[in-house]
């Protein structure tokens, strides 16, 4: 299903060479408002010194280019405007962009919270790297500006924040003042933003839901020589943070679990194919915008077409 107006041209303008700065991305015909921090560009020594840590060990030298990031999850609020103008067939700013109509987004018929909440300034979750790929797309049709998931070096990059080690702040015991995890979330998500930020002004990046990458997950992928692209695969895909379930030692900024096909047993489809939701409430996501924006033909490769 094709949607309405303009130029993608606005959209794929080249990257600019100065570093990003912040700025607010509001929703047009709403009163909805995303902040999008800065992040500059820069290279971190990207994963674990700890040799035990197979998932994250050793590290290795990344470089990152400058982008902007979401400084909250993804709320409901957000998540269902998603659904609800997708069906409207709202007009938008950029008439090249496909959302997919066969099994395109549809408002659930279930508590998608599981008894935790769906709805204001709650985390959207049980959500498929689908369902917030094509958020990401929709957002950039709706607005005319790029947006998608953020790679794992790109997540990572950003919440340390230019700290060195398992969390931007130098004391674990102050863990909880930053993340909802085992010790303190009552077994229950909470809504965005109620901890403090790291020091580049992002929000739960520890724990509360952990957050989907655009990476392909190879368990000890960091222990081998080959790189392994994002997207390569469907599943698993890389989550990163930890959640409000995890205790303090598996929420954290080198923290990457992979997704699970029993997150989707509840898909009535059969064969299973293209789905939206899981059975996993304790994953979400949160957006980046690159400086430097794709060209046309690789949009719909970091807008994730499988699930």
């Amino acid at each position: 299903m094709k949607i309405t107006t303009l130029i993608i041209a606005m959209m794929l303008l080249v990257s600019v060479d100065q570093e990003p700065k912040a700025y607010t991305q509001r929703l047009p015909g709403s009163e909805l408002e995303i902040e999008m921090v800065a992040i500059p560009s820069g290279s971190f020594q990207m994963g674990s010194t700890d040799p035990e840590d197979k998932n994250a060990y050793p590290q290795r030298k990344v470089s990152v280019n400058g982008f902007w990031m979401s400084s909250k999850e993804v709320t409901w609020e957000l998540y269902r405007e998603f659904l609800k103008r997708e069906l409207d067939g709202a007009a938008m700013k950029n008439e090249t962009i496909e959302i997919d109509a066969v099994t395109g987004a549809t408002i659930p018929y279930v508590d998608m919270g599981l008894g935790m909440g769906s709805e204001g300034s709650l985390p959207v979750a049980n959500v498929t790297v689908l369902g917030a790929s094509q958020f990401c797309k929709w957002l950039t049709a709706l607005t005319g500006v790029y947006y998608r998931l953020p790679t794992e070096a790109e997540w990572e990059y950003a919440a340390r924040a230019g700290s060195s080690g398992p969390y931007f702040f130098e004391d674990d015991g102050n863990l909880g003042e930053y993340a909802w995890f085992d010790e303190n979330s009552g077994e229950s998500y909470h809504e965005v933003g109620q901890k403090r930020p790291n020091p580049w002004g992002l929000y739960d990046m520890y724990g509360n839901v952990a957050e989907w990458t655009l990476d392909q997950y190879v368990e000890d992928a960091y222990t081998k020589d080959q790189v392994f692209h994002p997207i390569t695969k469907p599943y698993p895909t890389v989550v990163r943070g930890g959640s409000f379930k995890d205790t303090a030692k598996e929420v954290g900024s080198t923290v990457r679990t992979g997704s699970d096909l029993v997150w989707k047993v509840r898909d009535p489809q059969f064969p299973q194919s293209k789905w939206w939701n899981t059975d996993a409430a304790f994953v979400g996501f949160r957006i980046v915008r690159p400086m430097n924006v794709p060209e046309i033909e690789e949009d719909n490769t970091f807008w994730i077409k499988a699930n």
